[in-house]
């Protein structure tokens, strides 16, 4: 089975995180933690840093790795490394690639449809951020 390894980034933001609508592909529509791709010779924090420039027009402080998903898709196995992330109070993420964007606290998440391997972190966000 084809191995995919991806960034992902949960961006806090006044006890709020940002949600991002997938503008493309076979999973359009769906709702993820906006990230991509670790392209050859990137560590994982910087790919982060990158694919945000690249989707939201903004810069981010990464915090720590919270955690890594491990999900098995029809066509591919993922790896998800999810980072707890913050930008500044002034900074104003910018819909490039995604239909929408939506700041959410931890317990409305569960009401969009997210992509299968978000849900799974979605659901451990309340033992991963017992704060929010």
């Amino acid at each position: 089975m084809k191995q995919i390894e991806v960034v992902a980034a949960v961006i806090v933001r006044d006890g709020k995180i940002l949600a991002a609508q997938r503008g493309y592909g076979k999973w359009k529509g769906y709702w993820e933690f906006p990230g991509g791709k670790i392209e050859p010779g990137e560590t994982p924090p910087q790919a982060l840093a990158r694919e945000i420039r690249e989707e939201l027009a903004i810069g981010i402080t990464i915090d720590r790795l919270l955690d890594t998903v491990e999900y098995d898709y029809p066509d591919f196995h993922l790896t998800m490394h999810c980072y707890i992330c913050h930008i500044s109070p002034e900074a104003d993420p910018q819909q490039l690639e995604h239909l929408a964007l939506r700041w959410l606290a931890a317990r409305d998440l569960p009401q969009l449809r997210w992509l299968p391997a978000d849900i799974t972190l979605i659901r451990s966000l309340p033992t991963l951020l017992p704060t929010l």
